[in-house]
């Protein structure tokens, strides 16, 4: 019974700390720029001095009219920080025309249908007794979990990610930052 009430602490606390749905319409500072609820993922993506890197992927991918698209989706973003934890010459090897494909599905694994503010992943993760199972665009699946009052996903590899800045709300979205670059398995 403890832990039961522990984690549904945590989970409130990180309900409150991060946003929820009733109060998610605030702009939100996000690479030293104000990230608006009124405009689409890209417009505001492009804006942030920490995703320079996933925004120069993005347009490499050919995924810019999609992001800019009706939606609605949840975008986990990496920072270019999280970019630069991968091994040297891995963002200039998948930004080749011809890794096309894989810089897609990449980028795509980063991606959940449908909108998922962090009280909905929250919700989901208190369903599944701590853990939740994202299915992403690309077909793959990210698991997210709780480590105290912090919201990791780990991807297929067992590799985690924390959620740095959660619920900021694009209006055909929501993006929360992350701090890893997560991939699908090979």
């Amino acid at each position: 019974m403890k832990t039961q009430n522990f984690f549904s602490a945590a989970l409130l606390t990180f309900a409150l700390a991060f946003g929820s749905t009733s109060f998610a319409q605030k702009s939100v500072m996000v690479g030293g720029a104000a990230m608006y609820p009124t405009k689409n993922i890209i417009e505001n993506a492009i804006n942030s001095k920490d995703h320079t890197t996933l925004v120069a992927a993005v347009k490499a991918a050919g995924l810019v009219e999609t992001l800019q698209g009706k939606g609605p989706f949840t975008v986990f973003a990496p920072t270019n920080a999280a970019f630069n934890k991968l091994p040297k010459g891995t963002v200039e090897m998948l930004l080749k025309p011809e890794n096309l494909k894989t810089l897609q599905t990449i980028l795509t694994y980063h991606v959940v249908a449908g909108k998922m503010n962090a009280s909905d992943i929250a919700k989901a993760i208190k369903a599944g007794n701590g853990k939740a199972t994202l299915q992403t665009v690309s077909g793959g699946t990210l698991i997210a979990a709780m480590k105290g009052k912090d919201l990791y996903l780990t991807d297929e590899n067992g590799k985690s990610a924390k959620v740095t800045i959660a619920d900021v709300n694009q209006s055909n979205g929501v993006i929360h930052v992350i701090d890893a670059v997560v991939t699908p398995k090979s």
